[in-house]
């Protein structure tokens, strides 16, 4: 289980995050939502230590993080960013290949199961095509796949994923969703589209000021009355004909 407990962020004299406290259960996909500027970013980045917060504690099966050797972290979380800025002109199936740099000692080659992890990874990513283009050649969408396919080569129990549909098209966003819903793990993801968050996550948090505003399932969250308090707009409420999940259809107050 991993725990944030009564955590808070403050930079100089503004106040950040304030006393957020929440579990997340081992497997379940837990989404976070907010509007811009709500602390979904920069709570994920002080659960996988960018960020040091100002005070609380982050956890993971009872044990402080923040004690876990950078190797044993990576070997837990995996991430994707928003953006990964890259200073070196690294092909596509380099790049994979770090993610298997938490499970290697120092200069150590790589070896014939980390060519197959690398291999699965790309594939399950929908990138195994672009192996040896230079990744700072690919477009927007395509990076993002390729960080994917790195998290998933690191095999950790956690995936944390920061806006992880930026940049994508319409099919790539829907691929990358299917993809991420199926693997055996822990999800914890930002998202901004709440359709997206109402048809893949099991559990929401909503962010609101730095506050969790309301945790709790896509039907408990997603009320009329939460997307007017928190998001300012009006919306109604239905099923998606398709996969009978929520979905929203919106329009600004007037």
């Amino acid at each position: 289980m991993l725990q944030v407990k009564n955590v808070s962020l403050s930079i100089l004299d503004k106040h950040i995050l304030h006393n957020l406290t929440f579990s997340i259960d081992q497997g379940k996909f837990v989404g976070i939502i907010g509007p811009n500027g709500s602390g979904k970013s920069t709570m994920l980045k002080i659960i996988y230590r960018h960020l040091k917060q100002t005070s609380g504690l982050v956890t993971l099966d009872e044990k402080d993080l923040g004690h876990f050797a950078q190797k044993k972290l990576a070997q837990e979380l995996a991430v994707v960013t928003q953006e990964t800025p890259v200073l070196f002109d690294f092909t596509v199936g380099e790049m994979v290949m770090m993610g298997r740099t938490p499970y290697k000692k120092w200069l150590a080659n790589d070896n014939e199961d980390d060519f197959a992890i690398v291999e699965d990874s790309m594939r399950l990513a929908n990138v195994q095509h672009l192996k040896n283009r230079p990744f700072s050649l690919l477009s927007g969408g395509e990076k993002k796949r390729v960080m994917l396919a790195r998290a998933l080569a690191q095999q950790a129990n956690i995936l944390i994923l920061d806006e992880p549909t930026n940049h994508l098209d319409i099919e790539h966003q829907y691929q990358l969703m299917d993809l991420v819903k199926r693997l055996p793990i822990t999800i914890v993801a930002a998202l901004h589209d709440l359709n997206l968050a109402a048809g893949y996550c099991d559990e929401l948090l909503v962010m609101k000021d730095g506050e969790l505003y309301l945790e709790g399932t896509p039907e408990q969250v997603l009320t009329e009355e939460t997307l007017k308090e928190v998001f300012h707009m009006q919306a109604g409420i239905s099923r998606n004909p398709f996969t009978k999940k929520l979905h929203l259809f919106y329009h600004t107050e007037r």
